[in-house]
C-alpha cells in the first residue's frame, strides 16, 4: 500500500456528537479513523445550548414525546424512526452520564427544562452550554483510545465507490481527503464509511452554524449516487443575537421557555396575534412571525425580553448568554435582547434507513447529514443531539454485524493535469453571491419567482466551480464552495417540487396544506 494510502476498519468523517459517539461504540473491536476538516471541537455540536430531549420526568411518557415530535414535524415524521429515537433517548442520556457529562442537577435528579413544542419538561442540559460539555467529555475519551486515529485538518474531497472505479459491484471503498497542513490529497480505504459532517447552514448569509457547516457529507453522498430527502426544510432559529460584533450567537429556545417575550421596538408583544401558543409555538411559526413583523415594519430586528426574571435566576440558567450579551453592552436583566432569525438546522439530508445505511453499500450517514425521518417538516427543539447518539449506535451495530469484506487497493489521487489557481478571488466572490441570493430567494418565505432566480444563478455557479475544480489544485475553500452549491441546488429543487406550505417550507404561491403529506425524494 502506497505511503499516501491509509487503511482502517471504519472511516468516520466529522467529529461532532454523531461521529465521536460512533467512534467510541466501534473502538472496542475496530480500527477507526476520525477525519475532521478543522479541529475536533469545531463542529456544530459544541454550539448547542439548549440540551437533549428525553423522557426522564414524573408524568412524562414516550407517547407524549412522540406526539410532540409528530406535531412539530407537520405530518412528515417517520413513525418508526421517531419511536426508535424517543425510546432510546433515556439510555443515550445514561451513556453520556457514564462518560462523565456533568448534567445540571436539582436536588437528587437531573434538572429538566422545557422548550417550545414540548408538552413537558424533558430537556436534560448542562446550564446553557450542553453541546460544549458533551463535546469536551467525548473528545477526552476518543483522544485516550488506542484504536481511534484522529486526523484533524483533513477535508473530505470525495468518496471512492466501485461504480466510480468501473467495478461490477458498487459499494463505498473509501475516500480522498485533503490534508490542509501538507496540501496533499490522501487516499483512505475502509469497508465501512460513516458520514457525520453536520448540516449546511453556511449556504445562507445569516446562520447560527459554525463555518464548518458546508454540507460536505450531503454533497459527497449525492455525487456517490445516494438519494437526498426533504432538503427544502431548513429550520431558521427565530432568535439569533443581532449585533454588528456578534457572529451568529444563538439565544437559546430555553429563554422563551422560561418566560421570555418577543417585542417590537415600541415594546408591543406580537406573538399572541400570530399563534395561541405565543412564544412557545414551534420554531417555524415563531420565525415566520418575526420575519412578517420585520418586513411589515421595515425593522432590522425584534427584541426578546427576559428582564422580568431576577438577576440570580438569569445567571444560574443562562450564564453564557448573560455573559456574552454583557460583553456587547446588553444587560439582559435590565433590557431586551435584539434578535433576528437565522438558518439553524438542515432537517433533510442523505436518505437513510433505521440503521443509518444509505443507498450505497458500506456507506452510512448519521446526525444532521442524514435524513432519518425523525424531524419531518420541522425539527422539535432538542431532538437533534439525541438523534446523533441513537443513530450512531444503530449504525455501529449494523457495522458490527456486517460480513467481513477484503480491503480494496485504491488509486492515488491524480492531480498531474492541474495547476495552481491564479485568482482565489473567484471563490470568495462566488461564496458571497451564493449566500446572499439563498438568503433573499430561498429563505423563510418563498415564491416560484424567487426559486427560479435562485436556480438560474446556481446553474451559472456550478459551471464556474466545475471548471475551477477540473483545472486547478483543490483547496479547502474550493471544496466547501463546491459542496455548498450542490446543496443549494438540492434545496431549491426540493422547494420547487413541493406545491404546498408545510412546516419549514412556506410558499406564497402555495399557501395551503396538501391533503396528503409526502416526503420530497431526489435521485441523482
Amino acid at each position: 500500500m502506497s505511503p499516501s494510502s491509509r487503511h482502517f476498519d471504519v472511516l468516520i468523517v466529522g467529529s461532532g456528537l454523531a461521529g465521536l459517539s460512533a467512534a467510541l461504540h466501534l473502538a472496542a473491536t475496530k480500527r477507526v479513523a476520525v477525519l475532521t476538516k478543522r479541529t475536533l471541537s469545531d463542529g456544530a455540536s459544541g454550539w448547542a445550548q439548549g440540551g437533549i430531549a428525553a423522557v426522564l420526568g414524573q408524568g412524562d411518557s414516550f407517547a407524549s414525546h412522540v406526539a410532540d415530535t409528530l406535531v412539530a414535524g407537520a405530518g412528515l415524521c417517520d413513525l418508526a424512526a421517531t419511536r426508535l429515537v424517543v425510546e432510546q433517548a433515556p439510555q443515550a442520556i445514561a451513556w453520556l452520564q457514564k462518560m462523565g457529562v456533568p448534567f445540571s442537577r436539582e436536588d437528587d435528579h437531573l434538572h429538566l427544562t422545557r422548550e417550545g413544542g414540548h408538552a413537558e419538561r424533558r430537556i436534560a442540559h448542562v446550564t446553557d452550554a450542553t453541546g460544549a460539555a458533551v463535546q469536551q467529555t467525548l473528545i477526552a475519551h476518543v483522544k485516550a483510545h488506542p484504536n481511534i486515529t484522529l486526523l484533524e485538518q483533513h477535508t473530505l474531497v470525495d468518496l471512492i465507490t466501485g461504480a466510480k472505479l468501473g467495478l461490477a459491484h458498487n459499494r463505498c471503498l473509501g475516500l480522498y481527503a485533503l490534508d490542509s497542513v501538507t496540501d496533499q490529497v490522501l487516499t483512505f480505504s475502509a469497508p465501512h464509511t460513516i458520514l457525520a459532517t453536520g448540516g449546511a447552514g453556511k449556504v445562507y448569509l445569516y446562520t447560527t452554524n459554525p463555518d464548518t457547516a458546508t454540507g460536505d457529507g450531503i454533497a459527497a453522498a449525492w455525487r456517490a449516487g445516494c438519494r437526498a430527502q426533504n432538503m427544502e426544510f431548513i429550520q431558521f432559529h427565530p432568535t439569533c443575537l443581532y449585533h454588528p460584533h456578534a457572529k451568529s450567537f444563538l439565544i437559546s429556545e430555553a429563554v422563551r421557555g422560561e418566560g421570555g417575550r418577543l417585542l417590537l421596538p415600541d415594546g408591543t408583544r406580537f406573538m399572541p396575534a400570530h399563534d395561541a401558543r405565543a412564544e412557545l409555538a414551534p420554531r417555524d411559526v415563531v420565525a415566520r412571525a418575526i420575519d412578517f413583523e420585520m418586513k411589515k415594519g421595515g425593522l432590522d430586528c425584534v427584541y426578546l425580553d427576559i428582564s422580568h426574571q431576577p438577576l440570580a435566576f438569569l445567571q444560574e440558567h443562562f450564564p453564557n448568554i448573560y455573559a456574552r450579551c454583557l460583553e456587547l453592552g446588553i444587560d439582559i436583566a435590565k433590557q431586551p435582547i435584539p434578535v433576528v432569525p437565522a438558518a439553524h438546522y438542515t432537517c433533510g439530508g442523505v436518505l437513510v434507513d433505521l440503521a443509518g445505511r444509505t443507498d450505497v453499500e458500506g456507506l452510512y450517514a448519521i446526525g444532521e447529514t442524514a435524513c432519518t425521518g425523525l424531524h419531518g417538516a420541522n425539527r422539535l427543539a432538542s431532538n437533534s443531539l439525541v438523534e446523533c447518539m441513537v443513530f450512531a449506535q444503530a449504525a455501529t451495530q449494523a457495522i458490527a454485524q456486517a460480513p467481513a469484506t477484503p480491503a480494496a487497493a485504491l488509486p492515488a489521487w491524480d492531480d498531474s493535469r492541474v495547476t495552481d489557481a491564479d485568482e482565489a478571488v473567484v471563490i470568495s466572490h462566488n461564496w458571497d453571491e451564493l449566500r446572499r441570493f439563498m438568503w433573499d430567494y430561498v429563505g423563510i418565505v418563498r415564491t416560484n419567482k424567487r426559486l427560479e432566480r435562485a436556480a438560474h444563478r446556481i446553474a451559472l455557479l456550478q459551471g464556474e466551480i466545475q471548471e475551477f475544480y477540473a483545472n486547478f489544485h483543490v483547496t479547502s475553500d474550493l471544496l466547501e464552495l463546491r459542496n455548498l452549491v450542490q446543496v443549494a441546488d438540492l434545496i431549491v429543487r426540493s422547494a420547487q417540487s413541493r406545491h404546498e406550505s408545510r412546516g419549514l417550507h412556506f410558499s406564497r404561491d402555495y399557501p395551503d396544506l396538501a391533503a396528503v403529506a409526502l416526503p420530497t425524494i431526489l435521485t441523482p
